[in-house]
């Protein structure tokens, strides 16, 4: 069984962002390079790095682009699939259903596309862990935490 870390849209723009000198930024990335040692496997997941590459793309910051691609090359990098996009739908139509929907109608909610790529790889039997700032929404159908208690 693999412990496997996701990085939500938050954490993946702090750790890409060339100019940010913010010091929770930086601590941010100087945790990422740990986790490999802590034995974690870091995965990006797509719907991720589509919400922050298309962002970069919009501003026209070739050089967070060039950084994201090279993460990218670093890590597990984890395509959206049909399966995904099936047990994302479901997820919707459940939080809707009870009331507590994680975005706007009509929005594409990465959310739940994220907390779907994730419990697709827990039911495979690897322990899975999404590092956001948003654990309210993501905890609703996976263990999401704050980066800082991943350790």
């Amino acid at each position: 069984m693999s412990k496997l870390v996701f990085l939500d849209t938050n954490i993946l723009g702090m750790v890409t962002n060339p100019k940010n000198t913010n010091p929770i930024c930086q601590e941010c990335k100087e945790w990422l390079d740990e986790l490999p040692l802590k034995g974690y496997q870091i995965v990006l997941p797509e719907i991720a790095d589509y919400e922050v590459r298309r962002e970069l793309l919009r501003a026209g910051k070739i050089s967070g682009i060039k950084r994201l691609e090279q993460l990218k090359q670093a890590i597990t990098y984890l395509p959206i699939t049909t399966s995904v996009m099936l047990l994302a739908a479901n997820f919707w139509a459940e939080v809707r259903n009870t009331g507590n929907p994680t975005a706007d109608p009509k929005s594409l909610d990465g959310d739940v596309i994220l907390a779907a790529q994730a419990k697709i790889e827990e039911l495979k039997g690897h322990q899975v862990t999404i590092a956001t700032t948003n654990v309210k929404h993501l905890s609703l159908f996976v263990d999401a935490r704050e980066w800082q208690n991943i350790n």
